[in-house]
């Protein structure tokens, strides 16, 4: 792959880039999440790369959800969506991600730009500073050690 210097330069002002795999039992994607999302993107927090549909099903087939699936599922606001497609998001990656999903259950995955960190992180790159470690911490994990930090009694 070759990068020219447009691409480069546009890398270089670039904010972090996260995927999230987000499972969903069954087929219950309501669609209820997607105006916090509209609102992210309108207000310049994330810019999406790609967005995918999957479901695995109970025999462990990965089937990627079409327009038709997801509007019998109910879920909205998918065309203000149509086109995130980056090409970050391949197959491989589709069916690497329904490893993580239960049989019987879809999930939608999106890779997003922090375009909010875009000027931190351009600044940390012209100073020669190299991501070493990323990481997140669940909020079940939180919540268990903010508890094992009350006082007893």
């Amino acid at each position: 792959m070759t990068v020219d210097i447009d691409q480069a330069t546009e890398l270089e002002l670039m904010g972090p880039v996260d995927y999230l795999i987000l499972e969903f039992p069954g087929n219950r994607m309501t669609g209820e999440a997607f105006p916090m999302l509209i609102d992210l993107v309108d207000r310049g927090i994330i810019r999406i790369l790609d967005l995918a549909f999957i479901r695995k099903e109970s025999d462990g087939t990965v089937t990627t959800l079409s327009q038709v699936d997801l509007e019998r599922m109910r879920v909205l606001e998918l065309a203000l969506f149509e086109g995130a497609a980056s090409g970050l998001l391949g197959q491989d990656d589709l069916d690497e991600a329904a490893k993580a999903l239960e049989p019987g259950n879809s999930a939608g995955v999106l890779v997003f730009e922090n375009v909010w960190a875009a000027p931190f992180a351009s600044a940390l790159r012209r100073a020669g500073a190299r991501l070493v470690a990323t990481g997140r911490i669940p909020i079940q994990a939180l919540a268990g050690a903010l508890e094992a930090t009350e006082p007893v009694g």
